[in-house]
């Protein structure tokens, strides 16, 4: 696709959670149509989408009619089947592009290729089979993290190892499936950056902000971050260097380990990010509107930020506060209509100005 969607297009997002939904809500507000691909009944983006297709990732004929009718396909989620972007991408173009994919839903091939850009990572090793196993716990040693190669997010899918015995333990915990040993970096603060790039190669970011993580799930990104001038110049030049590399169209999250000498990263995720919900009350351009420009041919915003933000993610029973947290009137709310309120549930947001920049 080489020119820019016209008025009244219709998106098509795969995926049907909280990120679909702001995508769609985005979307809108540029005066264009979306349309949800989602397995699960009444997903919370099922309330802001024009159209609903509910059908599995393996249902052929369900994609192929999603497809024609649509006029661009991007995702909110990272583990699409491989046969289903097979499928879709026999009739539309899907942004970003699945090697950006392809990257980031193995971790050692993340890793690989941010090593092969000259990008630093924590110590690392893979873990296949048994003998894996005890190299992997000989060199990265303990303490370490061992988390599956595919399919981990928000603190599933990884397990914290204190000593070297418990990798054994660990190993069984996550089934022996192909996993990473990853070494715990003594780190000062972890720092995301949120970067856009689009089909003609313009590159934004939005200021890197700070994240503190409870129980393996993001509880706030304070924003700015409390790093220096050149490391958060380090840390954007990083950002668009990646994006550069995998010819991405869209909105990515870095994830960033700020040390006494350098920045890690951690890892990367090639779509709209928990970290960047900031951006909502604290800039002009969101990273929603961001990511619906790129896969539209459009110009992007500046994503210049014109406040301080707090970003905290509501979770589970937290979300029952917010009668007392709409009284705060420098808070911007942010629900996604999920009905049933579970622990470890994202259930909203809330961003907090605390200054003008």
């Amino acid at each position: 696709m080489t020119n820019p969607l016209k008025q009244g297009s219709t998106i098509g997002i795969l995926g049907g959670g909280q990120l679909g939904r702001m995508l769609a809500i985005a979307a809108s507000k540029l005066g264009f149509k979306t349309h949800i691909y989602e397995p699960g009944k009444n997903p919370p983006a099922s309330q802001v989408a024009n159209k609903v297709t509910t059908a599995a990732y393996e249902d052929t004929n369900a994609l192929i009619m999603f497809a024609n009718e649509v006029d661009v396909i991007t995702f909110e989620f990272e583990n699409i089947p491989e046969t289903a972007l097979n499928t879709l991408e026999t009739t539309r173009e899907v942004l970003p592009a699945r090697n950006a994919l392809a990257t980031s839903q193995d971790r050692i091939t993340e890793k690989k290729f941010l090593e092969k850009l000259g990008l630093k990572v924590a110590p690392y090793a893979n873990i296949n089979t048994q003998t894996d196993l005890l190299s992997a716990l000989a060199t990265v040693g303990a303490p370490s993290i061992m988390k599956t190669r595919r399919f981990g997010y928000d603190g599933k899918g990884q397990v914290r190892l204190k000593e070297v015995d418990d990798g054994y333990t660990a190993w069984e915990e996550l089934g022996k499936t192909p996993c990473v040993l990853e070494g715990l970096i003594d780190f000062r603060k972890e720092v995301s950056v949120i970067g856009a790039r689009n089909q003609s190669g313009e590159v934004v970011c939005f200021d890197p902000g700070e994240n503190i993580h409870k129980n393996g799930i993001l509880h706030t990104t304070n924003v700015p971050a409390d790093i220096t001038s050149s490391q958060r110049m380090d840390a954007v030049l990083l950002t668009g260097k990646i994006l550069n590399a995998l010819d991405y169209v869209g909105v990515m999250g870095i994830e960033l380990f700020v040390t006494a000498e350098e920045l890690l990263i951690n890892e990367i995720a090639p779509r709209v990010h928990n970290s960047g919900h900031w951006t909502q009350n604290g800039c002009v351009i969101d990273q929603f509107e961001q990511h619906i420009r790129a896969i539209s041919g459009w110009h992007l915003g500046d994503g210049k930020r014109h406040s301080n933000v707090l970003m905290t993610n509501l979770i589970g029973a937290e979300v029952l506060e917010v009668d007392t947290l709409s009284k705060d009137t420098s808070i911007g709310i942010h629900l996604y209509g999920k009905e049933i309120v579970k622990p470890g549930r994202k259930m909203g947001h809330i961003n907090k100005i605390l200054a003008n920049n």
